[in-house]
């Protein structure tokens, strides 16, 4: 598949109080269970992070934020700016749930527009989504003019967005699930419930 799998690690996970990637999940590192749903889907996988030698055992490229602090849209910026693919999916680092099978269709959905982004219960999840490279212009500059929030930069796009029916009418799984991410102590306690299930 031409695509780039990017992955964002670059968040200071202060309400974990401990890098969340890291986290063991299953017998590994957070971040290794998301490469390992990517890597049957996409042959090139980067890790935007500003601790190369955290995540080196990966063994994939890594890449530095030129916007440093400014979040995840900086992370987006970095990943299109390194990815050799006009398409490119997106996730974060604290989702182990995730669907690489997902990640995918997503990325086919893809052509006519300039990203997709799934709407779950009406939240929109631009951290497991898929942009044009083509996008990073605007985003560049939502960048230099301190526009910081991803709805900024979507507001500017041509977006498929796709709601849960959307989605389960794609794949098959518990789409509630694949989305979760950890922010808290006590978010990470459930997710590893969930695995011990």
């Amino acid at each position: 598949m031409n695509a780039t799998a990017i992955i964002l690690a670059g968040g200071k996970s202060s309400r974990m109080g401990t890098n969340k990637a890291l986290l063991p999940m299953d017998g590994k590192p957070n971040i290794e269970l998301i490469k390992d749903q990517l890597t049957p889907f996409f042959s090139d996988i980067i890790v935007v992070t500003n601790d190369f030698e955290a995540y080196e055992f990966l063994k994939v490229p890594m890449v530095k934020d030129e916007y440093v602090g400014k979040g995840p849209l900086a992370g987006i910026h970095t990943g299109l700016k390194n990815s050799n693919t006009e398409t490119n999916f997106f996730v974060a680092c604290d989702m182990p749930f995730i669907s690489g099978e997902l990640a995918k269709h997503l990325v086919e959905l893809c052509n006519d527009y300039e990203g997709v982004v799934p709407r779950i219960n009406g939240t929109l999840h631009p951290l497991f989504s898929v942009f044009k490279k083509s996008v990073l212009p605007k985003v560049e500059l939502c960048l230099m003019e301190e526009r910081l929030k991803i709805r900024d930069l979507l507001v500017e796009l041509n977006i498929l967005y796709l709601n849960e029916a959307e989605l389960n009418r794609i794949m098959v799984g518990n789409i509630e699930k694949i989305f979760y991410n950890m922010n808290y102590p006590l978010d990470y306690e459930k997710a590893r419930n969930w695995l011990k299930q």
